[in-house]
């Protein structure tokens, strides 16, 4: 256990036979001893979908990313505050999500620095070894994302990702008017973009991972295969039936069933 080149961590799997007399109680209990010892409990059923998944979906902002991309852009505009009381409130599923988009970027208006924001983001712990990981054993990688498609594109170049499904700013003259091109990607939307790219994919909907952090990831949660949520807020913690809260995004793989053994040997 004594690492150097990332934060130590460790995963311990137990295989049991049996039926649960309460499977969703079990797992609401496994979720509480989660949060009370402060490390990350998985409970699947170990069926032949569980290590045959082929396609992940992760939202963007505060999963993939430590930040909302957002927020990032307000304070740049001199309205970060307001920005980010109405980011949160949407986040924990407080206000209409779409509505509070719409706020949010009539206050951008003028902002030209995408590209500045872009090159600067700050990458979740452990995505360059999900990904390389992922991209190795044949997943296809989508983002579903309340952001941006700019900074979704920056990191689809980056990871080689198969699919961006993001929200489209109006950009004239290199700078924001405010407004949004095309239909606003909410909740709703990622659970029909994860369905429907499964199905181009053909991919078994018992095969999919969806992964994210706030009240608009839940519906996609909710309907994948393996639905985790990722540092995420109070509500989705509660709702999803996964749970990553105390290590990096590489932490998924252990849900997917890789060993360190085999995962060390990719590094």
């Amino acid at each position: 256990l004594d690492e150097n080149a990332r934060t130590p961590k460790a995963s311990v799997e137990f295989s049991v036979r049996g039926t649960p007399k309460n499977k969703e109680c079990m797992k609401a209990e496994f979720m509480k001893l989660s949060t009370e010892l402060e490390m990350d409990i998985s409970f699947q059923e170990d069926s032949m979908y569980r290590r045959m998944r082929r396609l992940i979906c992760f939202d963007m902002d505060s999963t993939l990313i430590e930040t909302e991309v957002i927020d990032e852009l307000a304070i740049r505009a001199g309205v970060g505050d307001q920005v980010k009381a109405i980011t949160e409130a949407a986040m924990r599923g407080e206000i209409d999500f779409c509505e509070s988009f719409r706020q949010r970027c009539a206050l951008l208006k003028g902002l030209d620095v995408m590209q500045e924001i872009a090159e600067n983001l700050p990458i979740t712990e452990g995505v360059d070894r999900l990904m390389r990981i992922l991209k190795k054993v044949g997943f296809k990688i989508a983002i579903l994302s309340g952001g941006f498609t700019y900074f979704g594109n920056f990191l689809k170049q980056k990871y080689n990702i198969d699919y961006v499904y993001a929200n489209e700013l109006e950009i004239e003259n290199g700078k924001l008017t405010g407004n949004h091109v095309g239909d606003i990607v909410d909740g709703k939307r990622k659970a029909e973009l994860l369905r429907l790219i499964a199905q181009v994919e053909n991919v078994d909907i018992r095969q999919t991972v969806a992964v994210g952090d706030g009240a608009n990831d839940l519906p996609m949660i909710s309907i994948a295969g393996l639905g985790i949520a990722f540092h995420a807020k109070p509500k989705v913690k509660a709702t999803a039936k996964q749970s990553i809260s105390t290590i990096g995004l590489d932490g998924i793989l252990y849900f997917l069933g890789y060993k360190d053994s085999y995962l060390d040997e990719q590094m």
